[in-house]
């Protein structure tokens, strides 16, 4: 449906990366934000609360009929998880010091979660990508803060911009890590009966 103007999907997220990104797969959307708690449960795997949350934003938004008017809803959430702990967008300057501290010369894991609802039911997906960051001092990461990059985003960085200088080695899924894998939703999306313009088709 790129390029006739008409939405296929709405997408519950402000995140213009993700709208970004099902573009690229040749999907437009409209944008309808979930508002809900995005706050981790005691003792939460990353992994579980990843996809939760996924499917709480997609439910959300699903049950509001009049923003979506029948379109599936793709949602998606990502997190980062080093050192044991799980990080989501850092708080502050120091928060993100913290963060960079456990990321700097060793690897972390970035998972995120997609989630579609529609009419055809729910399913969910999970990505699991591996980041391996050079050494990287507190100057680097002060000066990164004040570009004003790190504060939106999950774990305090974006691949897809001025933190790619820090990034070593990537093993699984650069969309994956920028917020919305694209493989998982492609795969989502056809199942729910859209159809997806780019790549193949979808081998059940």
């Amino acid at each position: 449906m790129s390029g006739t103007g008409a939405a296929a999907v709405c997408l519950a997220s402000a995140s213009p990366r993700r709208r970004e990104l099902l573009r690229q797969l040749g999907i437009e959307c409209v944008v309808v934000p979930a508002d809900i708690d995005e706050s981790p449960r005691p003792g939460e795997a990353a992994a579980a609360h990843a996809l939760r949350l996924a499917l709480a934003k997609a439910r959300r938004v699903w049950a509001q009929a009049d923003g979506c008017g029948g379109r599936p809803v793709v949602a998606a959430d990502t997190v980062v998880s080093a050192g044991g702990q799980l990080f989501g967008k850092p708080l502050d300057l120091a928060d993100c010091q913290r963060m960079f501290a456990l990321y700097s010369g060793r690897r972390h894991e970035v998972l995120t979660a997609v989630a579609v609802v529609s009419a055809a039911g729910e399913d969910s997906a999970l990505s699991r990508s591996e980041v391996c960051f050079r050494v990287v001092g507190s100057g680097e990461v002060e000066a990164y803060w004040r570009s004003g990059e790190p504060a939106d985003k999950a774990g305090g960085y974006a691949i897809q911009g001025l933190a790619a200088a820090f990034i070593r080695e990537l093993r699984g899924s650069y969309s994956g890590v920028m917020g919305l894998p694209l493989f998982e939703t492609a795969q989502l999306l056809r199942a729910h009966g859209l159809a997806v313009p780019a790549g193949g088709e979808l081998h059940r």
